[in-house]
């Protein structure tokens, strides 16, 4: 099949934009490991870079799960109003994929390689200690480092803070952009959970299609071996199906692979998202309550307002970094989206071109035949 011109695009995008980046991160070989206490998988992490901070241009480092896991939240504790790309869930959906296949694994991998390369294209994240850290670390290193991270109490006080901020209510004095992107994610939460749930449904159908088209086309040809007149025609519909069902198959590869991956991320994506408005909301409220509180109390109101004009630049520092993200992650979307539905798109019409064009060429044979057969017919 020739390749669609959408695609040559898409290629030669991706291979100008290569050379371009100062940061190149893939995640591949992963190996299996099993001890008397658990069993995981780690990953290669390979990084090219020709950054003037980094002492060396590759390194190469070997990451479990776990470790992408404490990333995400260091990530997310320094940059509490940043969009922190998603990471796949630690347990998979019952039914879909079996823990340590070699599907899961792949899955797993594609999502870990996609998650870091997010992080290195991002402005701000990209230039992150812990993110060169976990780039370039060895196992022992990382691990040292992990244990210098906050500690329980001030993890704890980080959680009092948010119950606190939710207990006083909703936020007084939000800025009515931050209104409307609440109002975007609920229907965008609810509208891209529904599509995440129909594509799995339609996955999991055209699975349970083709293994019965696999049994469907055997039959005709068993069948063809007691039916002598028919024999060749019932050989070419088993044919037919048989190449239908190859097609099947690659249509399915494409939902799994393209498809089904980028509407379960962007369900990630809304409950980052939902998330991160509430960490600004809390920035907010933090902000409304010391106001408040000067305005009812007549002594230390000096203290009051140097601790007040600090939130200011912190509730101004958080608005303007999730501003500039949020542009930013909605034209990504879009580009996802359009990019996703192009392509299934694509491998619809291969698939339903494949299809036609096999049943069309057993249609002319049968008629070729039945002409033959009339004209033996005919003669006297």
């Amino acid at each position: 099949m020739p390749i669609s011109p959408s695609s040559m695009i898409n290629q030669y995008k991706f291979e100008d934009e290569s050379e371009l980046r100062d940061l190149l991160i893939t995640v591949d070989d992963p190996e299996s490991h099993i001890t008397a206490i658990e069993t995981f998988i780690t990953y290669r992490v390979v990084t090219k870079t020709s950054r003037g901070e980094f002492d060396s241009s590759e390194y190469e480092v070997r990451r479990r799960y776990q470790d992408f896991l404490w990333l995400k939240s260091r990530l997310e504790e320094a940059h509490p109003t940043l969009i922190i790309p998603p990471l796949p869930e630690k347990f998979i959906m019952k039914g879909m994929v079996e823990r340590f296949s070699d599907e899961f694994i792949e899955t797993r991998r594609k999502a870990l390689h996609k998650f870091l390369n997010r992080i290195a294209d991002h402005p701000t994240l990209t230039f992150n200690e812990d993110f060169k850290i976990f780039l370039t670390a060895q196992a022992w290193e990382l691990s040292s480092h992990k244990k210098q991270g906050p500690g329980l109490l001030s993890r704890m006080g980080q959680t009092v803070r948010a119950v606190a901020s939710s207990v006083r209510g909703g936020v007084k004095n939000r800025p009515e952009m931050f209104t409307e992107m609440n109002s975007y994610m609920e229907t965008f939460s609810q509208k891209i959970n529904v599509l995440d749930k129909i594509a799995h449904r339609i996955y999991k159908e055209e699975r349970e299609y083709f293994n019965e088209m696999k049994e469907y086309g055997p039959i005709h040809t068993l069948w063809s071996a007691s039916e002598e007149d028919i024999a060749e025609s019932l050989k070419g519909v088993a044919s037919c199906i048989d190449k239908c069902c190859k097609a099947t198959e690659k249509r399915m590869a494409g939902l799994s692979e393209n498809l089904l991956p980028i509407l379960h991320e962007y369900v990630l994506y809304s409950e980052i998202l939902m998330g991160v408005l509430k960490r600004r909301d809390q920035i907010q409220g933090e902000l409304d309550s010391r106001v408040d509180a000067l305005a009812s109390k007549k002594t230390e109101k000096d203290l009051f307002s140097e601790e007040i004009g600090k939130l200011e630049d912190k509730v101004e520092c958080a608005n303007n970094a999730l501003k500039a993200d949020w542009d930013r992650w909605k034209q990504n979307m879009q580009c996802d989206m359009r990019s996703t539905f192009t392509n299934v798109a694509e491998n619809n019409l291969r698939y339903y071109e494949e299809c036609l064009a096999t049943w069309e060429s057993f249609l002319a044979s049968q008629t070729v035949d039945l002409h033959v057969e009339e004209d033996s017919e005919d003669r006297p």
